[in-house]
């Protein structure tokens, strides 16, 4: 029994059993013989949309929308678990479909809480129709990405995408970079600054922006290591104007945010957490099956040594990721921190993981069409996205000591 028996419900283990055998049945064999489409340079040709069908017929992508609009039902006191646990299956089988999905739960989760009844009414039954309706969650920019993760109230870390009322619109202009689903998706949530100079909690708003509305274009797919089955992408806004009903929180949208943020990290950690758990599985039937030196690889002691790490950083990853869960639903005042450290901790141990498959793999490890450098690619990812290493850490000491740490941002005294 893996660690994770110990916090699921019987209905969360049958859903866990439900996705686990999708992603034996479907995903890991659709990634194994199509690895070449994964090098394919045309973003269009990567969509696995089949993938997609499927997820949608286990009733996976339609979690986080409500039910009376067709969505998965999620108990609301376990969903933070919950959407942690399926992540981790679905990244077990590919990390990019598992980001392709985790979009879609958590932006609809974010529009259940602040959007207007009515654009809720025109979307979710959109997003439930089409298993290949991709959402976008576009706050990074191409410049200073990390001044969004912090986030200081200081004029200097303000977006550079803007929104002005003109009438009964409101008009964005600026670029986004390093979006997840950016390439491909059909609805986005926005941020710009609309009060500039208030800083960034009191000055930026989040606003709907359909993919067809006149002045957004995808500049480009940004082609990325791992988790190539997602298109990452750049977006531009020249005079893009939208209803003013489309504005979702005004001022205070990184405040109201919140919702997405916290178990947002947790989510990233569990689709780390899915990469580790698919290398040591490979790893682990690899050691016990292949012969060196008249022997299975297993019975070699830096071998065993090497698997026994890999177990207890799993272990280790996975002990903290319950434990945030655990502090996010009870409200604990260190929930912050430990959602950030859990996201930062697995994107180190599990990379380690990924390492020590290729090299116990010997020369197959780094041959393309073995398969098992994918998921050291795939972890690769993880070390950047959603604040990198550096920033993180950065986060936790602000968190824990937020009179005496640091400043980031900030004109230089």
């Amino acid at each position: 029994m893996d660690m994770s028996e110990r916090v699921l419900s019987e209905e969360q283990r049958m859903m866990r059993d439900t996705i686990r055998h999708f992603v034996d049945r479907e995903v890991a064999p659709f990634i194994r013989k199509n690895w070449k489409l994964e090098w394919d340079m045309t973003p269009e040709h990567r969509p696995s949309l089949e993938l997609l069908e499927g997820a949608h017929r286990i009733g996976v992508r339609t979690l986080g929308i409500p039910e009376e609009f067709g969505g998965t039902p999620v108990d609301p006191q376990s969903e933070v678990q919950t959407f942690a646990m399926v992540a981790e299956e679905i990244s077990r089988g590919d990390s990019g479909l598992a980001d392709k999905l985790v979009q879609v739960w958590k932006i609809s989760k974010l529009l259940q809480n602040i959007a207007p009844r009515h654009l809720q009414e025109k979307w979710f039954p959109r997003i439930v129709e089409d298993p290949g309706f991709l959402l976008a969650h576009a706050l990074t920019e191409p410049r200073g990405a990390s001044d969004r993760w912090l986030p200081y109230d200081v004029p200097e870390a303000m977006m550079h995408t803007k929104a002005v009322k003109k009438g009964d619109k409101w008009v964005l202009n600026g670029r986004k970079q390093f979006i997840t689903n950016g390439y491909d998706a059909s609805l986005y949530v926005v941020y710009a600054t609309t009060t500039p100079g208030a800083g960034m909690t009191k000055g930026t708003s989040s606003f709907l922006v359909p993919r067809d509305t006149p002045g957004l274009s995808v500049a480009r797919c940004n082609e990325t290591l791992g988790g190539r089955y997602m298109n990452n992408g750049e977006i531009v806004f020249e005079d893009c104007a939208v209803p003013l009903d489309h504005c979702l929180v005004e001022d205070i949208a990184l405040t109201r945010a919140g919702i997405y943020f916290r178990p947002g990290k947790i989510i990233v950690a569990a689709k780390n957490l899915g990469v580790g758990v698919g290398a040591f599985e490979k790893t682990a039937d690899y050691v016990q099956n292949y012969v060196q030196g008249g022997r299975i690889l297993i019975k070699h002691q830096a071998v065993a040594l090497r698997l026994a790490d890999m177990a207890t950083k799993i272990a280790a990853v996975r002990a903290l990721l319950n434990e945030a869960v655990r502090a996010v639903n009870a409200g604990d005042h260190d929930a912050e921190s430990l959602c950030v450290m859990v996201k930062m901790f697995a994107s180190e141990e599990i990379f380690k993981v990924c390492q020590h498959a290729i090299e116990l793999h010997g020369g197959n490890g780094i041959m393309l069409d073995f398969g098992i450098e994918k998921y050291l690619r795939d972890a690769s990812l993880f070390l950047h996205r959603d604040a990198t290493v550096d920033i993180s850490k950065f986060k936790i000491v602000k968190a824990m000591f937020p009179q005496t740490a640091g400043k980031y941002a900030g004109p230089e005294i």
